[in-house]
Parts: structure tokens; C-alpha cells; sequence
């Protein structure tokens, strides 16, 4: 989790950020405990209240629950659902945009996909 906050949103849409790239990422698994709200306040010097508004959200989106006496744990089938939604997310809302930027700016799209590929084979050796 990063301790430095931006001003453009709240800070608890920003935790909660982290934690679902986090979960994405698998640095956190399904199963797994996540830190208490008063460790996650006390390391990122932020009120609790608004680490505890971040898990409130996290568990009103079904990907968290809350234990009781045992903490927060991330649900089973938590990853799966969080990528599918971003995943459709991407593709009815940034997609769009960016198939707008290439044709405004006459790119190729099988160069751009060359490069890709390139990217990728890089990244592989």
C-alpha cells in the first residue's frame, strides 16, 4: 500500500484502490486476513475511521467480510469477481476512448499490436 495521498480523491476511495490492485495482483489472497484498521491507520498515518470506511465498501462490494472477534477476510471467489467486473468496465468505458484516440491520431492498429507483441517478448527473456 503506498503512504502518500493524492488530493484529487478521498483517501479511503484510495485505500480501498490499493487493497482491490492488491487483491487483483494476488498480493492478498482469498482466505486471507486483511491487516486490522488500526494497523492500517497507524502505518499510513490516517484517521481509522477512514481505514474502516475503505473496509466497509470493500465488504458492501461482496469482496471482503467481516469476522467477528477474527477480523476482515477477503472472500472466496474475490479475485475472479473483481477482474471480471474490471475487465468489463475497461472494455465499455476505456476501450472506447482509446480505439477513439487511435483513429483521431491514424495509427495502425497492427503496428500498435506489433508493439505489443515486442513488449511482450522483451518482458520474456
Amino acid at each position: 500500500m503506498a503512504e502518500q495521498w493524492t488530493d484529487d480523491r478521498p483517501i479511503y476511495l484510495q485505500l480501498k484502490d490499493q487493497i482491490l490492485t492488491m487483491i487483483m495482483d494476488g498480493v492478498l489472497t482469498e482466505g486471507e486476513a486483511l491487516p486490522s484498521v488500526r494497523k492500517v491507520a497507524v502505518e499510513y498515518q490516517i484517521n481509522p475511521i477512514t481505514a474502516s470506511k475503505a473496509y466497509a465498501e470493500l465488504v458492501d462490494d461482496g469482496l471482503v467480510e467481516k469476522r467477528r472477534g477474527l477480523g476482515m477476510f477477503i472472500l472466496d471467489g474475490a479475485r475472479g469477481n473483481l477482474l471480471k467486473a474490471e475487465q468489463k468496465a475497461f472494455l465499455e468505458v476505456e476501450w472506447p476512448k482509446i480505439v477513439e484516440q487511435i483513429n483521431r491520431l491514424g495509427l495502425d492498429t497492427r503496428e500498435l499490436i506489433g508493439t505489443i507483441d515486442a513488449n511482450a517478448q522483451n518482458d520474456n527473456e
